[in-house]
């Protein structure tokens, strides 16, 4: 009797599955996950990351869902960014009311499933559960952008990585032919690629290049049902972004644009500058909050570097003779490691088109701190790309007498590996100091919200940042609509928000101490003496109309 046994790729380590060594690392592995989801648990406990008004207009579109008032299909204001992470968190806040915890609850759900998911994808690929310990260690940090980027309800940023590193794990198993649950598999893979492209664009590179994998490995198949069962599920996966573009004639990709900064001039100095410079660290956790210092930003040298040594390496696995059969040759089972390094090239290359069209933005000029978050899926990539340092250096340790160059070679990589931990482990750690400075922002936050209820205050003004959080954390008996420091009207994600406080006979106003518009205000009473009362509270001053 002939037993068939999946090949794994040529790298692979000699213990088997059950052995000791095995058992420990996923041991640890289970750790290194139970560790960052604490930590980030305990970040939203304390309040932490702050919260602001985009992360609230989703908590509104989320408690419009679960009163079945509203079924928004983008973030409001904007015919862009799907509102998926709204669907999730309504039945949390259908339970809990408008709740800043409610609302990152399936966000943290989500972290917690891509540490997963890139786990089991670094195995495949590599075969090398050390490895796939490594690197989850490494997405267990959680540095300020990371933090926000994973933890914050503001559209599309927790879920991408996720459904890149889903869509991987899946690709994986449709091409080295495992023989069960095949239509399932294409229909999920289908579908999750329809939602990202209603979701975000961002993950688009992913998509396609994961989808290129697909097509290549299993043309013949795709031919068949699992063709018609992958088209299906992705035309339901992108249904709220097709049936909206056909209702309403407008293309999603225009808004998109626009929102990238497509049409904002920008010099190709400052791109190059915040594109690769300062985006890299401070996109992927290398920097303290909000900023990057000189010396952390030496993960922007290393990420071409890296770029460049995936390529070659994912390379070299498809041209290893360990197969036997060119990849697509035939519908039967692609050999292991031959799959492996065609994901691997193609997590490179979607990072790669990634950093491209970052640089190629505007934002990444103007706004090169905050758009960093546009790096987000390169996380996707974090096993392609570490898997060439992690070789050499276990090349060095198992050969019984290297070569010079080879021991040059790990000790250079893990020299890099180390500072890869290090410092992203530093980014972690100030990134967490932040976390009492938050948790009083919002205690001050809670104190306004009840302040006004106290008053009986029902309509305001204020600026817009802090009109939509207002109006959230009062689960809407506070409506507020935005003005700008000159008090003209400003951008109301939800017109009807200004037309109730237009509606109102003596609407407040609201603006943080120290803003413009609390100067605007202040001017406004000393130029007419008994118009306005003032109610201070701690961070915020409230200017009631005299009747």
């Amino acid at each position: 009797m002939t037993v068939g046994v999946r090949q794994e790729p040529r790298d692979a380590p000699r213990a088997l599955p059950g052995s000791g060594r095995a058992r420990l690392a996923g041991a640890l592995t289970l750790l290194a996950v139970l560790a960052g989801v604490g930590y980030r648990l305990t970040l939203l406990l304390w309040d932490a990351p702050p919260t602001n008004s985009d992360e609230a207009t989703m908590g509104l579109a989320a408690l419009h869902i679960a009163r079945g008032q509203e079924f928004p299909i983008w973030f409001y204001g904007q015919a862009y960014m799907g509102t998926l992470e709204a669907y999730l968190a309504a039945p949390v806040l259908a339970l809990t009311g408008p709740s800043v915890l409610g609302l990152r609850l399936p966000t943290l759900a989500l972290y917690a499933l891509f540490v997963v998911l890139a786990w089991r994808l670094t195995v495949r690929l590599t075969g090398d559960r050390w490895f796939a310990l490594f690197v989850v260690v490494l997405l267990a940090f959680g540095s300020d952008r990371i933090v926000k980027n994973q933890l914050i309800a503001g559209g599309g940023y927790p879920e991408m990585n996720t459904a890149g590193a889903a869509l991987a794990l899946l690709a994986y198993d449709l091409c080295a032919g495992r023989p069960r649950r095949r239509l399932p598999r294409w229909a999920a893979w289908g579908l999750l690629a329809g939602l990202m492209l209603w979701v975000d664009p961002l993950v688009l590179p992913y998509v396609v290049a994961v989808g290129a994998v697909l097509l290549t490995v299993r043309w013949r198949e795709l031919r068949g049902w699992a063709g018609a069962t992958l088209g299906s599920a992705a035309l339901v996966g992108a249904a709220p972004l097709l049936g909206h573009s056909l209702a309403t004639g407008r293309n999603p990709l225009t808004a998109v644009l626009a929102a990238g900064g497509a049409d904002v001039p920008a010099g190709w100095a400052d791109r190059l500058h915040g594109g690769l410079l300062l985006g890299p660290p401070l996109g992927t956790g290398f920097c303290s909050p909000g900023h990057c210092a000189t010396w952390q930003l030496w993960w922007a040298i290393a990420l071409p570097v890296l770029l460049v040594a995936g390529a070659v390496s994912a390379g070299r696995a498809l041209r290893a003779p360990h197969g036997g059969r060119p990849v697509g040759a035939a519908d039967g089972p692609a050999p292991a490691g031959r799959v492996g390094g065609a994901l691997r090239l193609a997590l490179t290359l979607a990072a790669a088109a990634t950093l491209a069209v970052y640089v190629a933005s505007s934002a990444s000029a103007r706004t090169p701190v905050e758009s960093s978050r546009y790096l987000s899926c390169l996380l996707v990539s974090l096993p392609a790309l570490l898997w060439p340092l992690w070789s050499a250096v276990r090349r060095g340790r198992v050969a019984s007498r290297p070569a010079l160059p080879a021991r040059v070679a790990a000790v250079g990589a893990a020299l890099v590996l180390a500072a890869t931990a290090l410092t992203t482990g530093y980014a972690t750690w100030r990134a967490a100091g932040t976390a009492p400075e938050t948790r009083a922002a919002e205690a001050r936050h809670t104190d306004l919200v009840a302040t006004l209820r106290g008053l009986g205050v029902r309509h305001v003004y204020a600026g817009y940042w802090t009109c939509n959080r207002l109006t959230f954390a009062s689960g809407e008996d506070i409506v507020c609509a935005v003005v700008d420091d000159a008090l003209r009207p400003g951008f109301d994600r939800y017109p009807a928000y200004r037309r109730a406080v237009a509606a109102s006979p003596a609407p407040a106003w609201v603006a943080p101490t120290g803003s413009p518009l609390a100067s605007r205000l202040d001017d406004r009473m000393r130029a007419t003496p008994g118009s306005l009362d003032l109610v201070t509270v701690d961070g915020y001053r409230v200017y009631l109309p005299r009747a």
